[in-house]
């Protein structure tokens, strides 16, 4: 009886629950929570440099952030050299040299770095003294050391060689200069002539006009009262001296008045990069930010569901990743949007990316999918508390652009209140495809002829790496890529001599991540080569060809090659393959002109039997190959060639280097002996 009653009740309480819950009625979500932003303190020294002091007592760590408020600084013919005095003040003062300073931070397990707008770092709290001392000191005493500018130098020099074969950057190059113009700070480019102009004193002088105290911030973060925080600003920031620091003001970067198609080059390109973009005044503090921000998450703002990355990656697989960005800044904000796609979908992706867009403009979203991009933000705001620096960050914002005190704390119940009509209010105000930058970098060629469907008057120009406008010049007749070749055998000693070369031996040497690498390279006549790596005694890999079989030996076995590995083997085991194009079924075909590294030069794209090709720089005064172009995978490698020197009748480059996606290795041969009788074993 019991037992029935039980199931009766059971069977009761299941009626009543499904009488309440209707499940096809979704709820309505509920009030926007009530949340509270951690509190601040701030006081100012004598010398004007607030501090905002920020209290955490869960870890014994504190960090320290100094930040300037000061405009951005055109650098003209000397561009990089804010940045690097950022960079230098790590790099030693008048009592430390930057050894010392490192082993002084790793002594107490902290943490410095240094920029040009201030300097940061963290602390465990017992040791807060002794990192402040040092951090006193790096900034009150920083002595410029002239070989840390040279190293420096070097250094960002051969970041700009290796970003030259990146289509990326390239294209946030080019972006910079037609979004903001050369005339503006963020329209600046960096060049291996304007950091080669770079001084000591120039850094300097940045320094002592723009590290001022009543122009700063001083940001503490942790395990710390007001009361330490008082004592220790007075100790090691009061005697700071301030001063009166420039202004600058620049013009407002013009919109378009009709979409502007704008291409760059990569040799090479399998894929492009495609960009929408363009300037727009939108500040910090903006009224319309949240609104604002759920739209642009909606369009690509970071999540795989956003539109451009449901239509250009879900729908027509022509990307890993399509994304968009509204940005707020106090001198000019400014809209992209961007992806990496197949070269033969450029148009077709640009033209989606720019159908989104008007999308938005056009029909309102989804009430559903605007829920959900409103909770991700929600929760993604809600996590950002959990760290004391976001309070920090918060408080810094409230105070260098005058916002209201309880901006951050109400951001959850405007978040709340955004609706699809918001959405849709937003989009017709800030985007703006008909006054867009359209830009794509890849093969050049190809996007010249397909991207003038998007020129209103037919108009695509060509910017190069560094934002200049690439002037088209009409090749000479007598100019072919068989008179390309036949120039640069003659250039490097003729074929009568190259024919003399039965057999080769080269010695070549670089670093690689500390590491000092040897690399032999054995060719004999016609088509055998041996490629041995070694570091040290120890041989990492070797590399053979006996003219009919390849393989791979390594530590972890040998690796017997075919198909289109073996047939590129057998090309490059060739000994002066330039002789015999036509016998291997090289196919070569005159691309244009060019510069690479200040030099004009003509660009031959050779085809391989295989379908795969590289294409080859030659210099148009000396008739010598200066670069090479290679397409290995998803991965485009740039080598550039250098101090050619005769060796019995024959010039070779004695310097190359070679660019793989961010790494820079230099390659120098040591010696290259010729004819020297190689045995054929040396090949097995």
């Amino acid at each position: 009886m019991k037992r029935i009653v039980f199931s009766f009740i059971l069977l009761l309480l299941t009626l009543c629950a499904g009488a309440q819950l209707d499940r096809s009625v979704r709820p309505k979500p509920g009030p926007a929570p009530e949340i509270q932003i951690g509190d601040y303190e701030l006081f100012t020294l004598d010398n004007g440099l607030k501090v905002i002091v920020v209290e955490n007592h869960k870890i014994p760590k504190v960090t320290y952030h100094l930040s300037l408020d000061i405009d951005p600084v055109m650098e003209g013919e000397q561009a990089g050299y804010v940045s690097m005095a950022g960079n230098l003040l790590r790099a030693g003062t008048t009592s430390r040299s930057k050894a010392e300073i490192d082993e002084a931070i790793d002594f107490i397990g902290a943490s410095l770095n240094t920029r040009a707008t201030g300097i940061s770092g963290s602390v465990l709290k017992k040791f807060s003294d002794n990192f402040l001392e040092i951090m006193n000191d790096v900034l009150l005493h920083p002595s410029f050391p002239e070989e840390e500018v040279n190293k420096l130098k070097k250094q960002h020099i051969s970041a700009i060689q290796a970003s030259k074969s990146d289509a990326s950057s390239i294209a946030s190059n080019i972006n910079s200069v037609v979004t903001f113009g050369a005339t503006h700070p963020y329209g600046e480019v960096l060049s291996e002539t304007s950091i080669e102009k770079i001084t000591r004193d120039l850094c300097q002088t940045y320094y002592q006009t723009y590290f001022k105290p009543n122009t700063a911030y001083l940001i503490m973060v942790g395990d710390i009262t007001l009361k330490e925080a008082k004592r220790q600003a007075e100790q090691y920031f009061g005697s700071w001296q301030k001063g009166d620091v420039p202004s600058h003001s620049y013009d407002e970067p013009a919109l378009n008045t009709r979409p502007r198609v704008v291409i760059g080059n990569r040799d090479g390109a399998v894929q492009s990069v495609i960009m929408v973009s363009y300037p727009l005044v939108f500040k910090p503090g903006n009224p319309d930010a949240i609104k604002a921000s759920v739209m642009n998450s909606v369009l690509g703002g970071g999540s795989l569901s956003s539109r451009l990355n449901a239509n250009l990656r879900e729908d027509k697989a022509f990307t890993y990743g399509a994304y968009s960005s509204l940005n707020a800044d106090k001198l000019t904000g400014s809209f992209n949007a961007s992806a990496e796609v197949k070269g033969a979908a450029t148009d077709t992706a640009m033209q989606e990316v720019l159908y989104e867009m008007k999308h938005m403009k056009d029909e309102t979203v989804d009430p559903e999918m605007i829920e959900q991009v409103k909770n991700r933000m929600a929760g993604s705001f809600a996590r950002s508390l959990e760290r004391p620096e976001t309070i920090a960050d918060f408080a810094l914002n409230i105070e260098k652009y005058g916002l209201p005190q309880d901006y951050y704390a109400t951001y959850l119940k405007k978040l709340s209140q955004v609706t699809p009509a918001d959405i849709q209010e937003m989009a017709r105000k800030y985007l703006k495809p008909e006054n867009a930058n359209i830009i794509a970098v890849g093969d050049a060629r190809e996007l010249s002829k397909i991207m003038v469907r998007f020129s209103k008057d037919g108009t695509v120009e060509e910017f190069d790496y560094y934002g200049n406008p690439v002037k088209k010049s009409e090749i000479p007749a007598d100019i072919t890529a068989n008179n390309v070749i036949n120039s640069y055998i003659k250039a490097i000693g003729g074929r009568e001599n190259l024919l003399k070369v039965k057999d080769i031996r080269m010695i070549s040497g670089t670093v690689m991540q500390g590491m000092n690498i040897e690399i032999g390279i054995s060719r004999k006549a016609p088509n055998k080569i041996c490629v041995e790596t070694k570091m040290g005694d120890q041989v990492l890999t070797k590399q053979v060809f006996d003219g009919v079989k390849g393989k791979v030996k390594s530590p972890m076995g040998d690796q017997e090659l075919t198909g289109n590995e073996l047939e590129s083997m057998r090309i490059e085991a060739t000994l002066n393959p330039e002789l015999n194009l036509d016998k291997l079924g090289i196919t070569t075909e005159l691309t244009g002109a060019g510069d690479v590294n200040g030099k004009k030069v003509w660009k031959v794209k050779m085809t391989m039997p295989s379908g795969t090709s590289s294409t080859d720089a030659y210099d148009q005064d000396t008739g010598l190959k200066v670069q090479s172009v290679t397409q290995q995978g998803q991965m485009t490698v740039t080598t550039t060639y250098s101090d050619y020197r005769e060796v019995e009748g024959v010039l070779y480059p004695f310097k190359s280097v070679q660019s793989l996606g961010s790494q820079v290795v230099e390659i120098e041969t040591k010696s290259i002996e010729i004819n020297t009788g190689i045995d054929d074993s040396v090949f097995e």
